[in-house]
C-alpha cells in the first residue's frame, strides 16, 4: 500500500503567519509539503510565485462569482451560463500556467429566499448542461473537472450541492468520465456521516480528497468526531493515489499543528514531503 500525499491549502494554511501568497507557498515547502491548493484571489499571482518555490499546484477553483452580491460559484445558477464559460475558460488558462490538473467547478448557491425544493430541478438541469460543457473543453486540456459537495448545516445553508449523494447522482446523468468528486471529510461527515461506507462506496467517483476535524474545522488530531488514523490507513487500503488537501484552519501556528502530519510520515518510515 503506498502512503497517502498530502497538499497545503494556502488560503487556510499559514494565512496567520505569512500575509502574502509567496511567503505561504514558502512556509509550507519548509514544513515538507510538496504540493498546494490554491483559492482563486490567489491566481494573478500563483505562477510567478511557484516557479520559485517548487511546489506542485494540485487543485484551483472556477470564479466564484460577484461575492459582494453573495455569490459562490455559477455553475448551477440558471441564467448565468455565460458567465460561468467565461470563467472557466479563465480557470483553464490559469490551470495550464500552473500545470495544475484539476478545476474544482464551483455550484454556487440557490437564490435568496428561495426553497431548495422549488428551485432545485431548474439548477440540476444548468448544472447538468454547464458541467457537459465543462468536460468537453476540460478533456481537450487532459484536466479533470471536480465536484464539491459543501454542508449546508454549519458553512452555507444556500449552496446547491450538499451531499456525495447528490454530487454522484448529477455526475451519472453528465456522463462524462473526465469529472469527478471532490470529496470533503468535513462537509460528508456533518452531512452524512457514515464515512466508511461513504468512501468505499463512492471511491470510483473521488477525484480529489480533502480533510478537517469536526466539528471545529481544525487539526486532524485536534479533539472532534473524526477518526483519522483509520481514515489515512482505509485510503491506503482502497488504493487512494491522489492528493489529500489540508483544508483546515489552524488553531495556532500552523507549523506547530502539524504535529499529526510529521506523526503520519514517521508512522510511514517516510521523511519530510512523504519521500
Amino acid at each position: 500500500m503506498a502512503p497517502l500525499r498530502f497538499a497545503a491549502n494556502v488560503a487556510w494554511l499559514f494565512a496567520a503567519e505569512e500575509p502574502g501568497l509567496a511567503g505561504r507557498l514558502e512556509a509550507a515547502g519548509r514544513a515538507g509539503f510538496r504540493a498546494a491548493e490554491l483559492g482563486w484571489d490567489w491566481l494573478g499571482q500563483e505562477a510567478a510565485a511557484l516557479r520559485g518555490v517548487g511546489l506542485e499546484t494540485v487543485l484551483i477553483n472556477t470564479p466564484p462569482g460577484d461575492l459582494d452580491q453573495g455569490d459562490k460559484g455559477l455553475g448551477a445558477v440558471p441564467g448565468r451560463q455565460p458567465e460561468f464559460r467565461e470563467g472557466l475558460a479563465l480557470a483553464v488558462n490559469y490551470a495550464k500556467a500552473l500545470a495544475c490538473p484539476r478545476i474544482h467547478l464551483m455550484a454556487g448557491r440557490i437564490p435568496p429566499r428561495a426553497e431548495r425544493a422549488a428551485v432545485a430541478t431548474t439548477m440540476e438541469d444548468t448544472f447538468i448542461e454547464n458541467l457537459r460543457y465543462a468536460a468537453d473543453l476540460l478533456a481537450q486540456e487532459d484536466m479533470v473537472g471536480l465536484l464539491e459537495p459543501i454542508n449546508s448545516r454549519i458553512t452555507d445553508p444556500r449552496y446547491f450541492l450538499t451531499t456525495p449523494h447528490q454530487a454522484a447522482a448529477i455526475l451519472e446523468k453528465v456522463g462524462r468520465p473526465n469529472l469527478r468528486l471532490q470529496l470533503d471529510i468535513f462537509h460528508c461527515q456533518i452531512m452524512d456521516g457514515n464515512l466508511t461506507q461513504n468512501l468505499e462506496t463512492y471511491f470510483p467517483l473521488i477525484g480529489h480528497i480533502q480533510i478537517a476535524q469536526v466539528p471545529g474545522r481544525h487539526e486532524p488530531d485536534s479533539p472532534g468526531e473524526v477518526n483519522f488514523p483509520y481514515l489515512f490507513q482505509l485510503l491506503e487500503t482502497l488504493g487512494y493515489d491522489g492528493y489529500v488537501g489540508c483544508e483546515y484552519k489552524p488553531q495556532g501556528d500552523t507549523l506547530e499543528g502539524l504535529g499529526w502530519l510529521r506523526s503520519y510520515w514517521q508512522s510511514r518510515g517516510l521523511q519530510a514531503g512523504g519521500s
